[in-house]
C-alpha cells in the first residue's frame, strides 16, 4: 500500500498519516457486490476520477471536473451507459450528480465495475460527503464534508481505494 492510499479500517480509514472516522453501505461488506444491495465491495479500487459543484466549492484540485445541472450517473442494468456518468434528459434509472443536499458537492470516483461494466455487479462506488455520523450510505464510503475536503486536496490519480 502507498503513501497516497486510503486503507478502510473497522473503525476509521487511515490516509496521509491521519485517521478520519467514515461511514460505509447499509449491506456491510461484500465480496459479491450486485446493484441495488447496499454493499461496499471489498478490494483495492483505484481513484479514476473527482467531481465538484463550482457553485459551492472551488476546484480542490487542478483534476477535478464540475459536475453541471444535468450530469447524472446510470444505474439501469437495461441502460447500454449503465454505470457511466450521463447527461439529462435520460431515459433510463438514473442517480442525479447535482443534488439539493451537500452529498455530492464533492465526490471521488473509483473505478469499481467500471470503465467495462458487468451488468448486475453495481454502479458507482463513490467517496462523498457523509449525511451524519454513523448513517451508512448505499454502498459507497462517506467522511465528514471538511475531512473529505481535506483529503480530496491530497489524494492523487494513483491513489487506492483499499477495503480489506
Amino acid at each position: 500500500m502507498g503513501p497516497y492510499d486510503l486503507i478502510v479500517m473497522p473503525t476509521h480509514v487511515r490516509f496521509a498519516g491521519r485517521r478520519f472516522a467514515h461511514t460505509i453501505g447499509r449491506g456491510g461488506l461484500t465480496d459479491r457486490k450486485v446493484e441495488g444491495d447496499g454493499a461496499t465491495p471489498r478490494g483495492t479500487h483505484r481513484i479514476v476520477g473527482m467531481l465538484y459543484r463550482p457553485d459551492r466549492m472551488a476546484r480542490p484540485t487542478g483534476w477535478a471536473q464540475p459536475i453541471g445541472p444535468t450530469d447524472l450517473w446510470s444505474d439501469d442494468v437495461g441502460d447500454p451507459d449503465y454505470n457511466m456518468m450521463v447527461r439529462a434528459p435520460h431515459g433510463f434509472s438514473h442517480e442525479p450528480l447535482r443534488r439539493a443536499d451537500p452529498m455530492y458537492d464533492l465526490v471521488l470516483i473509483t473505478d469499481w465495475n467500471w470503465p467495462v461494466a458487468v451488468k448486475g455487479n453495481g454502479s458507482a462506488i463513490f467517496i462523498h460527503a457523509w449525511r451524519g455520523k454513523g448513517r451508512p450510505t448505499a454502498g459507497c464510503v462517506a467522511f465528514r464534508p471538511d475531512h473529505l475536503r481535506w483529503i480530496a486536496q491530497r489524494i492523487r490519480p494513483i491513489s487506492r481505494l483499499v477495503i480489506a
